[in-house]
């Protein structure tokens, strides 16, 4: 058991296995990567307002704020609790299962193969190079992916979801207002699934595609560019 409240600038390693990390920050910037050698590592270069709380038991790491839980994460809003920032990197063993929570702060996650969890109230996130499953939960916050190959979940009301170079076998979007771009280069199978009320979906696929489509809209238009795809049905344009 190790256990460290942290207000300043600080740099940790943790000799003992991580099997899970679980980051939770209000503002500022959050950055993990998975690496295949070497502890897991931790830098904080900066704090401001209530110190972090840094804790490793039984294989999890968590760097969190203690008035800050995981569960209810999303509708988190104590105003009070905004003044307060920090700056985290992480390094992790590429196999680490991630928790990122983010308030009003960015989020970097990328180089890892076990599975992806982030969950952003305002903060937006860029996923790079996950191999592992991915999910991605937000109320506001935008959600950037790029390269992943492991299968994609992504929820919002008004984020918007922009994949470039996706190579999963799974993307599944739900968003109320939010926009979603979903660039793929798929090397086998892929079912994508994409939500929206009233934001746009864009999907772009190689040229030639081997795709089965179907897009319903209530009231908006839809287009392709396909040659050998027809629009056809009595909804939409």
């Amino acid at each position: 058991m190790f256990e460290r409240s942290v207000s300043g600038p600080e740099k940790l390693a943790f000799d003992d296995p991580v099997a899970e990390l679980h980051v939770r920050i209000v503002n500022g910037t959050v950055n993990v990567v998975g690496t295949d050698e070497g502890p897991a590592r931790l830098e904080v270069s900066e704090v401001e307002g209530p110190p972090l709380v840094v804790t490793q038991r039984d294989g999890v790491l968590t760097v969190a704020y203690e008035d800050l839980p995981w569960k209810g994460f999303l509708k988190w809003l104590d105003r009070k609790g905004w003044r307060r920032s920090a700056v985290v990197s992480l390094a992790v063993p590429a196999h680490t299962r991630v928790e990122v929570g983010v308030v009003g702060a960015g989020a970097v996650v990328s180089g890892v193969k076990g599975p992806s969890v982030v969950k952003g109230v305002t903060g937006d996130a860029t996923l790079v190079a996950l191999s592992g499953p991915v999910r991605a939960d937000t109320v506001s916050g935008n959600v950037e992916a790029q390269s992943v190959t492991g299968d994609l979940r992504f929820n919002s009301v008004s984020g918007d979801l922009t994949v470039v170079d996706g190579s999963g076998s799974t993307v599944r979007a739900d968003s109320v207002s939010g926009s979603m771009i979903v660039d793929l280069a798929p090397d086998g199978p892929t079912d994508i699934r994409l939500t929206s009320v009233s934001g746009e979906i864009a999907i772009r696929l190689p040229d030639p595609a081997d795709a089965e489509v179907e897009a319903n809209t209530a009231s908006g238009a839809v287009s392709n560019a396909f040659d050998g795809l027809r629009v056809h049905g009595q909804w939409g344009a």
